[in-house]
């Protein structure tokens, strides 16, 4: 009852907000409940009765999480989640408002939570987690975390309030020392891929340091194969297909998070069947890989937010795509940030957009890659390159910045929560 006017005054912003901009304004109801009540979130969190499992790390944790709230769904347990959105402490705040009564309980057995990594180390204050999550260290968001030994610290302080286990990457080299670092009161557990999987990468999986040894197969879950978009799963002697929501071996990567996740929350109830035909079933998430139907066209949405996944996905995208349009915006404050990525695989490009525009251009023109035109104006270049005539190969792909990413739905008409 002590937080009933607050979530009262966070619900009725929220309505506010709405009618002010559809589909947008999610983060202020937040703000004010916060203000009101600053002990509310860490109240709620600290409420579901089985538990709240947090995932975090500098890339993959959307995937990951939706995949895992796909499994623990497919096992019956109710699962409350928040967008991907919204991993920051107001974005969480105003996530449980959507689904709080009006004494504020959020309904849900256990809470899957996606946290930002410097949000998440404040929010995770006070709040003990059942099991932690954490996907790799990447050079990302350098005019936030200027080093990976900053992003290490604070995903070493989101661990360190596990009370049952944490869930690490084997692969990636700060999270090995950091599970060395993990209590007596917390198991560890691990995912990984195996050495072919590794290999089949050329520029590696983007870590900030890679560990030198692969993961033994009988010591967590690896992924010992990717095809496109499937790819197999070792789970202690047993392989396990999956389907993945997008191509690209970070994406079996976040399904071997998600499932190692799951078997830890679940336990004894843990199937694998289930397990792989969740997985198997879900859709890409939010720009990740995405296919969008928009008028009467399919497209491809494919997000970069670090140079790490810029290379990834830049890979991952399929040889001979003849239509592209590439948007970098306001989030990217200093474009160098990703010089050094190699884009040449991308050969052409029909239209470079958004407030970034000409040194995207820069960027790329240095890559090789031909550029058909430069127009800053990102729904003018949107709205010509959806005009254009379909391609005899593949789809038209949008490679875009989390700025361009929302503008760009915006202007769509995409205004559904992440």
């Amino acid at each position: 009852m002590r937080y009933a006017p607050a979530v009262l005054a966070g619900k009725l912003t929220r309505i506010a907000a709405r009618i002010r901009k559809p589909g947008g304004g999610s983060a202020v109801p937040g703000l004010v409940v916060n203000r009101i009540a600053p002990g509310y979130l860490k109240r709620t969190l600290s409420g579901f009765p089985q538990g709240l499992v947090v995932v975090s790390g500098s890339s993959g944790k959307s995937t990951t999480t939706k995949m895992l709230v796909a499994i623990l769904r497919a096992h019956g347990t109710r699962v409350f989640t928040n967008p991907s959105t919204a991993n920051i402490s107001q974005g969480l705040t105003s996530a449980l408002l959507e689904q709080a009564d009006w004494r504020g309980r959020v309904p849900g057995d256990v809470a899957v939570l996606e946290m930002d990594e410097g949000h998440g180390a404040l929010v995770m204050q006070g709040v003990d987690a059942r099991v932690v999550t954490l996907t790799n260290v990447m050079v990302d968001q350098i005019d936030r975390f200027h080093d990976s030994e900053m992003v290490a610290g604070m995903l070493g302080r989101i661990a360190a309030r596990a009370r049952e286990a944490v869930v690490v990457n084997a692969d990636d080299a700060y999270l090995e020392r950091l599970a060395d670092k993990v209590g007596s009161d917390a198991s560890v557990h691990r995912f990984g891929v195996s050495a072919a999987v590794l290999s089949s990468a050329p520029r590696g999986l983007g870590y900030t340091e890679t560990a030198a040894e692969r993961l033994d197969p009988a010591d967590g879950v690896l992924v010992s194969s990717v095809d496109g978009s499937s790819a197999v799963l070792a789970d202690h002697g047993r392989d396990v297909a999956v389907g993945l929501p997008a191509r690209g071996i970070h994406y079996a990567v976040d399904a071997a998070a998600a499932y190692a996740t799951a078997r830890v929350v679940l336990g004894e109830r843990f199937s694998a069947e289930t397990a792989a035909a969740a997985l198997s079933s879900i859709p890409a998430v939010f720009g990740r890989g995405e296919r969008v139907r928009v008028r009467d066209q399919d497209v491809d949405f494919v997000l970069v937010q670090n140079p790490a996944s810029f290379q990834l996905n830049v890979d991952a995208i399929p040889a001979g795509t003849e239509q592209l349009l590439f948007a970098i915006g306001s989030d990217v404050r200093d474009p160098s940030y990703f010089w050094p990525v190699d884009a040449s695989s991308l050969g052409r490009v029909a239209i470079v957009s958004g407030s970034k525009a000409a040194e995207a251009a820069l960027m790329l023109a240095y890559d090789g890659v031909e550029i058909d035109r430069v127009e800053p104006d990102l729904a003018r270049a949107v709205d010509d390159f959806l005009a254009a005539p379909a391609p005899a190969v593949g789809v038209k792909t949008i490679v875009f910045s989390a700025d361009s990413m929302r503008r760009t739905r915006a202007h769509l008409g995409l205004t559904e929560a992440e």
